[in-house]
């Protein structure tokens, strides 16, 4: 883990997860992505314990895709930590659900996501819709130094 991570999602379904890391690469956003598919390997990663001890935890992805519904630790707990965490709680979290739900929305922006994203079911909906969010998160968006 010594190359600085870009993005990092947070997805339990391998479909999206690939589909999602293809769009972002074959659209040179960025080959800088890791894929954790529960919120605690999430959070280990983010504060560099468990199996990611002594990794450089100043080293931050610039955006994190994060579903809503992920074993271990569902995406508004990662989020909620996220944000109490001092060294990471600037970090962008686009979560990316399944979910229409107005409850799942409103908690989601209550607790700190910067975007909240239903994933198209469509094939190619969903890749222009990675495509889109990742260029205005990795290139559009100006974030504190």
């Amino acid at each position: 883990m010594d190359k600085a991570i870009e993005i990092l999602i947070v997805e339990d379904n391998a479909s999206d997860a690939e589909l999602a890391m293809r769009t972002l690469k074959k659209n040179k956003l960025s080959n800088e992505i890791l894929w954790l598919k529960d919120g605690e390997k999430a959070m280990n990663y983010l504060k560099g314990k468990g199996e990611y001890e002594g990794r450089n935890i100043k080293s931050k992805p610039k955006v994190i895709f994060l579903d809503l519904k992920i074993p271990k630790m569902d995406g508004i707990e990662v989020t909620k930590e996220i944000r109490a965490t001092e060294n990471i709680k600037e970090i962008p979290i686009v979560m990316m659900t399944s979910s229409q739900e107005q409850k799942d929305r409103l908690k989601a922006y209550n607790n700190g996501v910067n975007s909240y994203v239903v994933k198209p079911m469509d094939f190619d909906a969903f890749s222009k819709a990675i495509n889109d969010i990742g260029y205005y998160w990795l290139v559009l968006n100006k974030p504190p130094e």
